[in-house]
């Protein structure tokens, strides 16, 4: 079993002879706009996922992934003989979802900011449900007290009593 490190390592290195082997090696037309964006390994560095992306539609993206399906075989061979280990990986490809993903949140993060401004225009023009200030101001303090005679009995029995010993 290959530490960790060992197979970022590996990965890493994977993706770029892959890459290399697709530019220089490869002469397949529809892999001129594949982009390898990533690789990992599993941890017994015996199969390796290449993801890519490809720029075009959905068409370019079925035939990138049987032109990658056909040149497997070569770029296994190419990874084995310029990595030196004693196992060549296996050699998947997946398409990589996150440029999708990250359009899709700019999409959501472009309608959200829209609402707000939406949000901000209709708040401008808008008045108070209540009173402008709805906090009780000094004058209202003087008729509460004025009108509640349980204050002052309270305070006439406080008084009244004293203090307390204990």
């Amino acid at each position: 079993m290959a530490d960790a490190p060992r197979a970022r390592r590996l990965a890493k290195r994977i993706a770029q002879i892959v890459a290399s082997g697709l530019e220089h090696e490869v002469k397949d037309p529809r892999l001129a706009m594949v982009t390898i964006t990533d690789a990992r390994v599993t941890p017994d560095l015996r199969d390796a996922t290449v993801y890519y992306t490809v720029f075009g539609d959905d068409a370019d993206y079925a035939s990138t992934a049987a032109a990658l399906s056909s040149a497997t075989g070569v770029l296994r061979s190419r990874v084995g003989q310029q990595t030196g280990v004693r196992f060549t990986p296996t050699l998947t490809f997946v398409a990589d979802t996150v440029p999708d993903n990250a359009r899709r949140m700019e999409e959501l993060l472009a309608k959200a900011k829209e609402a707000d401004a939406e949000v901000a225009r209709l708040a401008s023009g808008a008045a108070h449900a209540g009173d402008a200030d709805p906090y009780r101001t000094s004058t209202d303090d003087d008729e509460a007290d004025t009108d509640g005679a349980e204050s002052e009995s309270f305070s006439d029995a406080d008084v009244r009593r004293g203090p307390q010993s204990g």
